[in-house]
Order: structure tokens, then sequence, then C-alpha cells
């Protein structure tokens, strides 16, 4: 019993690396869904400034295009994360996730497995992996969100998107400005091109919907899960075995 015992702790710690380690893994070109392959539809939006309110600080939103997108997430920040420390400062509470996105030729070619992707706080950093893949990936077909919602669910269910995934979300680019105690904190401003780069080239997203479309690493997220679960298991089982000194 205790050799079985020991057999499934690191069977199942074997699992669990291994599915860690691919559950944000890509999928190939072949998967990519033919609406990623499209470029995002924006429209000028006509509308009045809106007034929200969450968690006690007020936000003016001025709305300015329409904007639909579908594309592969290929890295993401979350502003609850524990060593973010720029949202809270700025009392920026609808700026939930920031979605790093390729889409077109970018994802139909396959030329985001040649570049490596990383979040910080406010920004998507790409670099290519070679010359190649640097001559072959398009800079305008890629872009960071910064998702902003005051709905609860709707901040749940973008906290719930993972890499890898392939999403359709709509809603419009906005600028917002916050205010608290009477106080004007600070403005951001959303991109309205793909071409610009740097700071302030990121798009600022108020979501009306979002809709997960694929997920590559759904099936290695439930392995992981599994997978812990069973090693969890065993080393409790292991735990209570009697003591046996010979095996």
């Amino acid at each position: 019993m205790h050799r079985l015992v020991r057999y499934a702790m690191i069977a199942s710690l074997l699992a669990v690396l291994v599915a860690w380690w691919m559950k944000d893994e890509l999928p190939p070109a072949a998967r990519i869904l033919e609406n990623v392959h499209e470029e995002p539809k924006q429209v000028r939006a006509v509308g009045k400034p809106a007034d929200i309110v969450v968690n006690g600080v007020n936000y003016r939103l001025h709305p300015r295009y329409a904007y639909e997108l579908s594309g592969l997430v290929v890295s993401l920040h979350d502003s609850d994360t524990w060593w973010d420390y720029a949202h809270k400062a700025w009392s920026d509470h609808i700026n939930v996730v920031d979605l790093c996105v390729v889409w077109g030729d970018n994802a139909k070619s396959g030329a985001y497995k040649g570049v490596s992707f990383s979040n910080n706080q406010w920004e998507c950093h790409w670099q290519a992996k070679s010359m190649d893949a640097h001559n072959a990936f398009n800079i305008a077909q890629v872009s960071n969100n910064h998702m902003v919602t005051d709905d609860p669910a709707v901040a749940k269910g973008l906290r719930s998107v993972r890499i890898g995934d392939q999403v359709r979300m709509a809603g419009y680019l906005i600028d917002y400005t916050t205010y608290k105690d009477g106080r004007q904190l600070g403005t951001r401003v959303s991109s309205e091109t793909r071409t610009d780069t740097g700071n302030g080239a990121c798009e600022v997203l108020y979501i009306e919907s979002l809709e997960v479309l694929d997920s590559a690493g759904r099936r290695w997220r439930l392995g992981l899960n599994i997978a812990l679960g069973l090693l969890l298991l065993s080393v409790v089982t292991w735990m209570f075995l009697p003591v046996k000194f010979n095996d």
C-alpha cells in the first residue's frame, strides 16, 4: 500500500507540473477561427457622457467609437492581482483586466508563435524570438485592451478569460475621468487606431458583451485541477498510513 500511494504522489505531482506548464499554451494556427482572421470593426459613436460610481469613486465616461474585435488572447493582466499597486493608487476600480490580443494575418499565419508576450500593470510587451519572426509579425494586428466595466457579472466574466482563449468582445472605445472626494485624479484616453505604439497606444474598451469562442487550455486547466486533487488525496492518504519501517 505504501508503495502504491508513493507512486500515486509522484505521478500526480508530475501531472501537476505538466498541466501547469501547458495551461497557457497558445493554439496552433489551424485551430484559429475564421472571425479571428478579420479586422476590428470601429464606427464613430454618437452618445453623451455617462457618470458611474464604483466603490465610492465617480467616473465620467466619454464614448468615442462603437468597437468590436475577435482575437486570440496572448497575454493578460488582472488589476486585482496582489502586486498591482497602480490601479489602487489611482482609485481605478473599473479597469478590471487588460487583454492583449492578436488577430488578422498574425492569427491566420501563426506568426504569434514566434513572439513572446507579457503584461505589466498598464501595457502589453512583445518580443520576436528571431528576425524571421519579427518580419512575419504585423504590429498593427496586436493590441492591449483596458477592459472597463461597472457590472460585477461582466467583471467576473472578464476575469475568467485565459491565455489561449479566442474571444469576441464588443462595446465602446471610451475616455474616462476619475473623481474622488471632489478631486479629479486623472483621465484615461483610448487609442483610436491600431497603428500607434508606446504610451497611449492601448484601447480603452467599455465592454458590453464578451464571448469565449474557443479555449485552447481548457483541458489542461481541467487536468491541472484533477491532478491537484489526486496529489492532495495521495498526501492525506500517506499521512494516515501506519508507520512501516521495512518496505
